[in-house]
C-alpha cells in the first residue's frame, strides 16, 4: 500500500473516533460536590459520615442577612422580612426557615402550652419592649439579630445534598422575592449558592481560558512558521486531542469540575508542545532539501523517542496527583494523564498523514523561517561558554535565598480558599462573620457515660461547663445541644423570663422538664441534638472562619479542658464536622506534594539512565527541574501564600512540564555522541538544533498557563502563574545552566 492509502485510512479512523468523541463531549456536565474535597481514606471520614446520618448535615443551609439603614426594628423593613419568611417556607426543597419574624418563647403553665413572639412586626407600639427582650436572650444575638441592631437574619434549612437544578431554581425564586420586596440591602451565603456560582463561574472560565489559549498559539505559530500551514496543521492535531479527552471523561461518567475546568486548557499548551518539536525538525529537513518521507523518517528517528519520553514524563507528573486524597484532584491527574497520551498518539499518526497528504512546504521559505534561529542560539551559547563560573555562582545563590523564603511558607486553609477576597461570594461571608455568629460549623459529638443519657442533670452540668468554655475561650457566637433545649423548657416553666434561661437546679425540676421532654419527644428540634434513645446528643454552633492553623490550636485547647474538666463517666466527646473534615486535608498537604515529586523524580532518573546508563547524567538532568520547584517555593514564602492543598499540586504539574526541554535536549546529545562527536561539538550542535523548539514550546506553554490567571478561582490563578514561572526559570536553566553541567561533569562512554 503507498503512503497515500495509509494516510488516508489513518484519518478515517482518526474521524470516526472524532464522531464519537463528539458525540460523548456534548453530553459533558458540570458538577460542584462539596463533599468530593473531604479527605478519602480519612479514618475520621467514615466517622462523619455516620455522625451525618444520626444527625443530618452541618452544611444544607441558606443564610439570608438583610440589612436597614438605622435600625431594624421598623415596621415596613420587619413586614417585608416576615414576607420573605413566608415566601421561603413555602418553596420546595426548604425544611423549615427559622426568622426574627416567626421565632417565639414558649410559655409551659398549669392549664397549658402556648408561645409568644418575640417580635411583633405589625405592632410597632411593642417595639422597645420587643428589644429588650431580644437583647437579653443570648441565643438570638448573633444568630437571628445582628449586635448593634441593624440587620437580621434568616436561617433557611433545605433538602440534604440538594442538587444544582432544584438549587437553582430555589434561589433564583428567592433572589426575585428580594428583588419584589425592594430590600436592597442584603447578603446570602451557603453550600446551595456556592454550588450555583462555582458551575456558572467554571462555565465561563473554560471558554475564556479556551478562546485565549487558542488566540495566543495561533500568535506564537505564525510567529515560529510564518504561513497558514504552519498554524492550521499543529491547531488542528491538539484541538482533536482536547476533544478526545473530553469524550474519555463522559465515557467514564465524569463530569467537569472545579479541577478538570482546567484540562482542555492544559491539554492544549501541553499538546502543542509534542507538535512543534515534530513540525520544527520536519520543516528543518525540508529545508535542507529533503522529500516529505525522508524528512519524516529523520524526524520520527531523531525526535519519536524523546517525545515518547517527555509524553511520559509529563503525564507522571499528573498521575503523581494520585497520591493526594481528594477525589477531584485525583481524577483530574488521571484524565489529563489520558489526554497526553491521547495528544502524543494523534502527533505521531494524524500529524504524519496531513504532511503526507499536504503539499510540500517551500525549501526556500523553509530556510528563511529557520535562518535566523542558529544566530540567535549560537551567541547564546558562547555567552554560557565565557561566563560559566557566573552561571554556576548565580544558581548555588538562586538556591540558598529560595530555601529560606520556602522555610517562611505556611500550610493553612480557609472553607472558601479558592475563591479571591474580592469575590461577592467571600464579601456575604465577610458580612456574615461581622454582623452575626459567622459561617464556619463546629460540631462535637456527645456520647452519656455508661448508665447515663443525655437528659441527666449531671450530664446536662458537664455540658454546660462545655457550653461555656467554648463561648468564652474557644470563639464560639452560638451554640444548640441537648443543654440548650433543656434550658428553653426550665425558662418556658418560669413565666419565658430570660433570668430562666439556665439549667435547673436540681433533680425534682429535671423529672419535670423530662416528662416534659417524653411529650416533645417527637419534634424535629429535639431529634437534631439528640438521638431518639438519649444516649448521644450534638453541640453545633458556628464561628469565624479562623482558618485551619487556627482551628487546629483551637481544638488542641479544647481537647485539653475535656481532659481537665469533663468527666468521661458521665460525658464524653469527639470533633467531627464538615469544617474538620477539610482542615484534616492539611495533613496531607505536604506529605502528598513530596510523595508525588519523589515518584517524578524517580522516573526521569530511570528515563535518563536508560538513555545514558550514567548516574551522573540523572543528577545532571535533575538540577536545572529542581532549581524551578524551589524558586517558586521561595517566592510563595516571601509573598506569605499559604500552602493549601490546590496550590500544591502546582510543583507535581510543573516538575512533569518543565522537564520536557531537558529530556528533549539529552536525546538529541545522545544522538549526536552516537555519530562520534566531541562532547563540546556535540552540545553545541544539539544547542543550536533543540534550542528553537525549546524555545517556541516554552513560551507556547507559558503563554497559555498564563491565560489561567484570568480565573477568579485563586488556585487556578495561581497554577497560571507559579507553573508559567516555573517554565520560565526552566528554559533558563537549559539553555544556560544545563550545557555547563554536562560540560563540567558528565564524561561519556567511550567506545
Amino acid at each position: 500500500m503507498s503512503h497515500k492509502t495509509n494516510s488516508l485510512l489513518v484519518l478515517t479512523a482518526i474521524a470516526i473516533l472524532t464522531a464519537l468523541s463528539v458525540f460523548y463531549a456534548s453530553r459533558l456536565r458540570f458538577d460542584y460536590n462539596f463533599d468530593n474535597f473531604f479527605p478519602k481514606g480519612d479514618p475520621d471520614l467514615a466517622y462523619y459520615f455516620s455522625y451525618r446520618d444520626k444527625f443530618g448535615n452541618d452544611n444544607d443551609y441558606m443564610l439570608i442577612g438583610l440589612e436597614n439603614a438605622g435600625s431594624l426594628f421598623d415596621q415596613a423593613f420587619l413586614q417585608k422580612v416576615d414576607t420573605l419568611t413566608r415566601f421561603m417556607q413555602q418553596q420546595p426543597h426548604v425544611e423549615s426557615v427559622l426568622s426574627p419574624t416567626t421565632v417565639k418563647s414558649p410559655i409551659i403553665e398549669q392549664f397549658g402550652y402556648f408561645e409568644i413572639p418575640y417580635l411583633h412586626p405589625d405592632e410597632p407600639g411593642r417595639y422597645t419592649q420587643d428589644s429588650t427582650l431580644i437583647y437579653q436572650s443570648r441565643e438570638l444575638v448573633g444568630t437571628l439579630f445582628s449586635e448593634d441592631a441593624s440587620a437580621v437574619s434568616l436561617f433557611v434549612q433545605t433538602s440534604d445534598n440538594l442538587a444544582k437544578e432544584p438549587g437553582d431554581s430555589l434561589i433564583a425564586a428567592m433572589y426575585g422575592e428580594i428583588e419584589r420586596l425592594g430590600l436592597q440591602e442584603h447578603h446570602v451565603a451557603g453550600k446551595v449558592l456556592a454550588q450555583s456560582v462555582f458551575i456558572e463561574k467554571m462555565k465561563i472560565e473554560l471558554a475564556i481560558f479556551m478562546s485565549a489559549s487558542i488566540l495566543l498559539v495561533i500568535l506564537f505559530l505564525w510567529l515560529a512558521f510564518r504561513t497558514v500551514w504552519g498554524v492550521l496543521v499543529p491547531l488542528v492535531v491538539v484541538l482533536l486531542s482536547v476533544l478526545w479527552s473530553l469524550g474519555v471523561m463522559e465515557l467514564f461518567n465524569k463530569p467537569i469540575d472545579v479541577m478538570t475546568v482546567l484540562l482542555p486548557t492544559i491539554m492544549f499548551v501541553v499538546g502543542m508542545s509534542d507538535v512543534i518539536h515534530i513540525m520544527s525538525r520536519y520543516i528543518t529537513e525540508i529545508g535542507q532539501g529533503a522529500t516529505k518521507i525522508q524528512a519524516l523518517r529523520v524526524t520520527v528517528r531523531e525526535v519519536g523517542m524523546a517525545t515518547l519520553m517527555t509524553s511520559l514524563t509529563t503525564s507522571v507528573g499528573f498521575l503523581t496527583l494520585l497520591t493526594t486524597s481528594i477525589v477531584p484532584i485525583r481524577e483530574f491527574g488521571v484524565y489529563t494523564a489520558i489526554g497526553i497520551a491521547l495528544a502524543f498518539v494523534l502527533a505521531f499518526t494524524l500529524l504524519p498523514a496531513i504532511l503526507l497528504l499536504t503539499k510540500r512546504p517551500n525549501p526556500r521559505s523553509a530556510r528563511r523561517t529557520d535562518f535566523s534561529w542558529p544566530m540567535l542560539l549560537r551567541r547564546v551559547y558562547t555567552f554560557v561558554l565565557r561566563k560559566p563560573y557566573p552561571i554556576l555562582y548565580t544558581s548555588i545563590g538562586v538556591v540558598l535565598v529560595s530555601l529560606i523564603g520556602i522555610s517562611m511558607i505556611k500550610v493553612d486553609t480557609t472553607l472558601l480558599e479558592d475563591l479571591g477576597d474580592d469575590d461577592p461570594i467571600i464579601k456575604d461571608f465577610q458580612y456574615f462573620e461581622e454582623k452575626f455568629s459567622g459561617v464556619r460549623p463546629f460540631e462535637l459529638h456527645l456520647m452519656a457515660g455508661s448508665g447515663k443519657s443525655m437528659y441527666d442533670l449531671e450530664v446536662l452540668q458537664e455540658i454546660d461547663q462545655l457550653e461555656t468554655y467554648l463561648y468564652q475561650t474557644y470563639g464560639l457566637n452560638f451554640i444548640t445541644s441537648p443543654a440548650t433545649v433543656v434550658r428553653s423548657i426550665h425558662r418556658a416553666q418560669n413565666g419565658g423570663l430570660p433570668d430562666n434561661y439556665t439549667l435547673p437546679a436540681n433533680e425534682r425540676e429535671m423529672q419535670q422538664i423530662q416528662r416534659r421532654l417524653a411529650a416533645f419527644s417527637k419534634r424535629s428540634e429535639l431529634r437534631a441534638v439528640v438521638t431518639a434513645d438519649q444516649q448521644e446528643g450534638r453541640l453545633a454552633g458556628k464561628m469565624k472562619d479562623v482558618g485551619s492553623v487556627r482551628a487546629a490550636e483551637l481544638n488542641d485547647s479544647l481537647e485539653a479542658f475535656i481532659d481537665q474538666h469533663i468527666n468521661p463517666g458521665l460525658l464524653q466527646t469527639r470533633l467531627t464536622g464538615s469544617a474538620v473534615m477539610l482542615d484534616k486535608n492539611n495533613d496531607y498537604v505536604v506529605s502528598n506534594m513530596l510523595q508525588g515529586l519523589l515518584i517524578a523524580f524517580l522516573v526521569v532518573a530511570i528515563l535518563v539512565g536508560f538513555i545514558f546508563r550514567s548516574l551522573r547524567m540523572v543528577v545532571i538532568s535533575l538540577v536545572p527541574n529542581i532549581i524551578p520547584l524551589l524558586m517558586i517555593g521561595g517566592i510563595m514564602g516571601f509573598l506569605g501564600i499559604n500552602m493549601t492543598v490546590s496550590i500544591s499540586i502546582i510543583f507535581t504539574i510543573a516538575f512533569g512540564i518543565a522537564v520536557d526541554d531537558t529530556i528533549h535536549f539529552l536525546g538529541k546529545l545522545k544522538v549526536e555522541l552516537r555519530k562520534g562527536k566531541s562532547l563540546p561539538y556535540a552540545i553545541k550542535s544539539t544547542f543550536i538544533s533543540t534550542g528553537k523548539a525549546i524555545i517556541i514550546t516554552s513560551c507556547i506553554l507559558i503563554a497559555g498557563f498564563l491565560t489561567l490567571v484570568l480565573s477568579t478561582f485563586d488556585a487556578t490563578f495561581y497554577v497560571g502563574v507559579f507553573v508559567s514561572l516555573t517554565l520560565v526559570f526552566a528554559v533558563v536553566a537549559d539553555l544556560l545552566l544545563l550545557p555547563l553541567l554536562i560540560l563540567y561533569f558528565y564524561k561519556p562512554i567511550k567506545k
